[in-house]
């Protein structure tokens, strides 16, 4: 637990470095953002002593006038495998339920960095922080891309 925790801290700390210029988008001068469409994906998490947590994030943002327009927001396995409708059908019906929380939480977080136009105001949803930290380390690296230097 206490090895899992450090990761996690060490995680978060990398993601909040890399959102630094994400305050900018959005109407802060201090950043430009170049028009266009970007990628980006998360760090491989590895699962923790129970098995839970692992895999990665994608996410595509689209970016107008200096603020995100449009996003989508995928998580997979560590194999590639899509994490859908289908995700934890092999677990337990309390883990699976837990599973699809987090499914569903990826198209929640997507939709409010489309509606607010950058992470203000995107929260973490309980039950589905480590797609948070996915999102929130990928959105970062796909700012980083559109950045204008």
């Amino acid at each position: 637990m206490k090895k899992t925790l450090t990761a996690r801290i060490i995680s978060v700390l990398a993601a909040c470095a890399m959102l630094a210029p994400l305050a900018a988008c959005g109407g802060s001068a201090s950043a430009s953002y170049a028009d266009g469409t970007y990628t980006a994906r998360s760090s491989e998490r590895q699962p923790d002593e129970d098995g839970n947590g692992s895999g990665y994030g994608e996410v595509e943002i689209t970016i107008s006038d200096n603020k995100v327009t449009a996003c989508t927001f995928k998580t997979y396995e560590l194999d590639g495998t899509l994490k859908d409708e289908n995700y934890g059908s092999d677990m337990t019906k309390e883990n699976r339920m837990k599973a699809q929380k987090a499914v569903q939480a990826a198209d929640k977080y997507a939709e409010m960095l489309a509606s607010n136009g950058s992470l203000d105001g995107v929260d973490a949803i309980t039950g589905a922080t480590i797609n948070y930290d996915e999102f929130t380390e990928a959105v970062a690296a796909a700012l980083k891309q559109a950045e204008i230097k």
